[in-house]
């Protein structure tokens, strides 16, 4: 028997898995995708039938069911690939990125090798699905912020060289100690790439990075290939991440201002359900994105 409060509960959770577009044919539906990252429990079917349900036209892959080791995955497997690559196609979807945590600033040759062979891996593994995007990061700025510069947008170029030919691009993520803009930008225009591009995690370069969505823009622009936003309210020093457009990160204004420029990639939702756990559960926060920001889009 259920309590009365349980059973709201089961009858919201629901209804927030029910479809919210229908079965939208791939070439109408909105430019609308998630991370895995948000659904860590989920497996691989569940994961495409979810996004066809809610009218997402992409999917971020972050891990599955854990593993954030994507490459050794059995469904990327050389017997299961190209199941899976039809299983995406199916549903009517894209892969928009492959997410690795290849970060660049590691100055113990090493270290960094092992780094930049990581991103290599999950290089190979965007090129076998078609996927269009490898994201790494810069992450931690190491010594001064020129010496941070030119070492991470050194290490770029080798990566773009390494994807390029495989019609892949690397982009650096807006995140740890590279959020502002000015950096950002140096970073790019010294690794000089064509395949080498940004992702704009557009709550940290506002939260972190203090900067008025037009303002980074204005600065990165040319260089965004792919997105990740959330919502968020302060906490103290924190910040807890709430559903879209319930907190104070200026999402919609995020979001219609890259429309407005011609941006061809996904506006991929991020919710770190992974790392923050008590946060929504994934059927309610992913459904909610595509509800809210299909909003967005279409307004």
């Amino acid at each position: 028997m259920q309590t009365r409060r349980q059973f709201i509960q089961s009858s919201a959770f629901t209804a927030a898995a029910m479809p919210l577009f229908g079965m939208v044919p791939s070439s109408t539906k909105l430019p609308i995708g998630f991370s895995t990252l948000g659904c860590p429990a989920w497996e691989w079917g569940k994961i495409l039938d979810f996004a066809q349900a809610n009218g997402f036209s992409a999917v971020e892959l972050r891990g599955l069911q854990g593993n954030m080791d994507l490459p050794s995955r059995p469904e990327f497997a050389a017997d299961r690939i190209e199941q899976s690559k039809k299983d995406v196609a199916a549903h009517g979807l894209r892969i928009s990125c492959v997410s690795s945590s290849a970060h660049m600033h590691e100055t113990d040759p090493e270290k960094h090798a092992a780094q930049l062979a990581d991103a290599r891996k999950f290089i190979d593994l965007a090129a076998a699905l078609g996927a269009p995007n490898v994201r790494v990061f810069g992450n931690d700025t190491v010594g001064t912020r020129e010496q941070s510069i030119e070492h991470v947008g050194t290490a770029l170029r080798q990566l773009g060289d390494y994807a390029g030919p495989k019609n892949v691009t690397v982009i650096i993520e807006s995140h740890g100690g590279f959020t502002d803009s000015p950096t950002l930008k140096a970073i790019l225009e010294k690794a000089d790439h064509p395949h080498v591009a940004l992702l704009w995690d557009a709550h940290h370069t506002y939260v972190s990075g203090k900067e008025d969505p037009a303002f980074t823009i204005e600065q990165l622009g040319k260089y965004i290939r792919h997105t990740h936003l959330k919502d968020s309210v302060k906490q103290g020093n924190d910040v807890h991440y709430v559903l879209t457009g319930r907190g104070e990160v200026p999402v919609k204004r995020q979001v219609q201002l890259l429309a407005a420029t011609g941006y061809k990639g996904s506006f991929s939702f991020e919710w770190e359900k992974v790392w923050h756990p008590d946060i929504e559960e994934p059927e309610v926060a992913i459904a909610d994105y595509a509800r809210v920001v299909g909003g967005y889009l279409k307004g």
